[in-house]
């Protein structure tokens, strides 16, 4: 159990929590420099934020330890159905609070450009571990 801890879990769990604190603080400075004072949306938000930063994790996951021979390929696995996953947790939210007409575009943009964040690190890595090993 040490090993799988180490080797998958560790590094997962913290990544999760650097993403959810950057993107914390920076919705934080956005609202400050606008003037606001308070979340709007209050601990939803929040709720909503760290369930978006755990399926772009789960992606992250993904993409690293899959196994198939072509990265391309394997960003269309991954990328399809964790963008399903987002849009439905979209729609369940929908049904408990009324959503902006942009909802969905603008999840759509967010999470992509993360997805292509995350893409390029793991190419990098992925890269420069090969380059090493050689």
């Amino acid at each position: 159990m040490k090993n799988v801890w180490e080797k998958y879990l560790r590094g997962i769990l913290f990544l999760y929590f650097e993403i959810y604190t950057v993107a914390t603080l920076i919705n934080s400075i956005i609202y400050l420099a606008k003037g606001v004072y308070e979340d709007p949306s209050g601990n939803w938000h929040e709720i909503d934020r760290a369930v978006i930063v755990l399926v772009a994790v789960i992606a992250y996951a993904l993409i690293r330890y899959i196994k198939v021979n072509s990265f391309l390929l394997k960003i269309v696995i991954v990328y399809v159905p964790t963008m399903l996953l987002v849009f439905l947790y979209v729609y369940l939210r929908g049904l408990t609070v009324e959503l902006a007409k942009t909802a969905y575009r603008d999840i759509f943009i967010n999470y992509t450009a993360g997805f292509i964040f995350v893409t390029i690190v793991v190419f990098i890595i992925n890269k420069l571990r090969k380059k090493n090993s050689k």
